[in-house]
C-alpha cells in the first residue's frame, strides 16, 4: 500500500530530506508532498500571478490564499500529515496545517524538540504521535506500512 505523506512546517533545515531518504533506504512505498519551500516564491506567488499590491497586507493576503489552495488539497489527499516545528522561527502556518489535518481526521504526526513541548501541548494533543527527530518519523512510517519495529 502506497502511503501519501504531506510534510508541513519549517523550511530552514533538511528534515524533509532526512525523512524521504530514510524511507527510501528502508524501501518504503511512500509518496511525499510538501508546501513550496522557496520562501520568496511562497510569499510572492499571489502578486506574481494576480498582480501587484501596494499594501503589504494585501500582498501577503494574496499569497496566503494561493498557498491555502495548495495546502488544503495536499492535506485532503494525504494519508498522513507530518508537521515540523523548528527551533528558530514561529511557524504559525504549521500550527494551522496541524489543525486542518486534525479537523479533517487525518493521521497527524508532530515533530519538534523538547523546548517546544509546553507551547505546543494543544497541537500535540491532536496528534497521534509526537516525534523529536526525523528518524523517528521514518520508524513510525515503517511500522505503519510493515508492522515491524526498528532494529
Amino acid at each position: 500500500m502506497t502511503l501519501s505523506v504531506y510534510l508541513s512546517g519549517e523550511i530552514h533545515t533538511d528534515w524533509r530530506d532526512q525523512i524521504t531518504q530514510g524511507c527510501k533506504e528502508a524501501g518504503l512505498d511512500v509518496r511525499f508532498s510538501s508546501p513550496v519551500t522557496d520562501h520568496d516564491a511562497s510569499d510572492d506567488c499571489g502578486v506574481a500571478i494576480l498582480g501587484a499590491e501596494p499594501d503589504k497586507f494585501w500582498h501577503d493576503h494574496k499569497g496566503a490564499m494561493l498557498n491555502a489552495i495548495r495546502t488544503r488539497q495536499a492535506i485532503e489527499t494525504a494519508d498522513i500529515v507530518v508537521v515540523r516545528f523548528g527551533e528558530k522561527y514561529k511557524q504559525w502556518n504549521a500550527a494551522f496545517d496541524a489543525g486542518m489535518a486534525a479537523a479533517l481526521g487525518k493521521s497527524l504526526i508532530v515533530l519538534h524538540g523538547p523546548e517546544h513541548q509546553h507551547a505546543l501541548k494543544e497541537v500535540d494533543a491532536a496528534a497521534l504521535a509526537v516525534a523529536q527527530a526525523p528518524h523517528q518519523v521514518v520508524q513510525i512510517l515503517t511500522y505503519v506500512q510493515r508492522g515491524t519495529l526498528p532494529g
